[in-house]
């Protein structure tokens, strides 16, 4: 690791030292927002970006632009060359994840088939968003959570609607279990993964590639990052407080439903993100690829998510409410689990572990 990512990883972890504080404040004030201000909620939803509400949507796009502008792209190659790296993240988004979160949602909700449904499609949309920020929180490799999101993407845009078929209407057949389906197509997909991963994406890289060809690399990354940076925190609390105050009143109205959401929720963010961290360590990735893969695990992409669910059953659906839920439970479960993961830093000990440019 550079003197300059030091820096950098320095004055980040100072900002973002009551980040808990931060972002339960915004969950707060979503709350209170959506409950005092009459008729915000249909105002917030009525322009809509993919289906996302369009505040959302730019929220989720100020808060990865920084991120993504702090990835060193000429590094992306000694990532591409980690099969470990890929053949882990592979087998745990897209064969593990999904079916833990179909069994769970059986296991614990085998009453409430809407709710169970759009469970299981909240395991089907793999994280190409906030897991940008939580793995920069945690100090986690930039250029492999790149590569890895970029990996989700593709096989989202392939295997979203085959395993939806196959998880919600095959495998319960074959179980004798009760059978449903989604409605959605690849270009669907494609759309949200454009939109939420593109747009950030192409902006991040140019902006570096602008700022080191004309000021060098040591001014954008001692000077430019630092002011940048910021704006990636801020977008997530806006984020969060658009998202709460969307759906206050359901959350308030049914706690209990909230609650029976949650459990699952719950234990799939453990699981997946305990065993990323345990099969990273056991690869020898080193702390920082090792907290790619966890996070990469245990994050879901809730826009598509969200997107499928109101298309297919509709915006007051109980597979919507899931959909909505899932963020919720995930957002202040992952912040908790930034700081496990900085409090495991110390157990790998040898520099080469902690980075592997180094």
């Amino acid at each position: 690791m550079t003197a300059t990512d030091t820096a950098v990883a320095g004055k980040l972890s100072t900002l973002d030292r009551f980040l808990p504080v931060w972002i339960g404040a915004a969950m707060v004030a979503g709350l209170l927002l959506g409950r005092v201000v009459p008729g915000l909620g249909d105002t917030l939803a009525a322009v809509e970006l993919d289906g996302i509400s369009l505040p959302i949507a730019l929220g989720l796009l100020i808060m990865m632009y920084p991120v993504l502008a702090k990835v060193r792209y000429d590094r992306l190659d000694s990532v591409t060359g980690d099969r470990r790296l890929l053949l882990g993240s592979l087998a745990l988004n897209w064969i593990i994840g999904p079916a833990l979160m179909f069994a769970l949602a059986w296991l614990l909700l085998p009453d409430l088939p809407e709710y169970r449904t759009g469970l299981i499609i909240v395991g089907l949309a793999r994280c190409i968003a906030m897991v940008i920020i939580w793995n920069d929180l945690a100090c986690g490799d930039r250029e492999a959570a790149a590569v890895l999101v970029a990996l989700n993407s593709v096989f989202q845009v392939v295997m979203f609607a085959v395993l939806g078929w196959f998880y919600l209407s095959v495998l319960p057949g074959w179980l004798g279990l009760e059978q449903t389906t989604i409605d959605t197509s690849p270009w669907q997909i494609a759309k949200s993964v454009l939109i939420f991963l593109g747009i950030p994406l192409v902006a991040g890289f140019l902006t570096r590639r602008i700022g080191e060809r004309t000021k060098g690399r040591d001014w954008y990354e001692s000077s430019f990052l630092p002011r940048l940076g910021p704006w990636a925190l801020y977008g997530l609390l806006f984020t969060i407080v658009i998202l709460f105050a969307l759906q206050g009143e359901q959350i308030t109205s049914q706690p209990w439903d909230v609650v029976r959401i949650a459990l699952p929720l719950l234990i799939y963010f453990a699981v997946m993100w305990g065993g990323g961290f345990v099969l990273g360590a056991a690869m020898g990735l080193g702390y920082e690829r090792t907290t790619t893969l966890a996070f990469t695990a245990a994050g879901n992409n809730f826009e598509l998510a969200i997107a499928v669910a109101i298309a297919t059953y509709g915006a007051t659906s109980g597979q919507a409410l899931a959909g909505v839920i899932g963020p919720l439970i995930e957002v202040p479960v992952l912040v908790a689990l930034v700081y496990v993961s900085l409090a495991l830093r110390k157990r790998f000990s040898s520099p080469a572990a902690v980075s592997p440019d180094a």
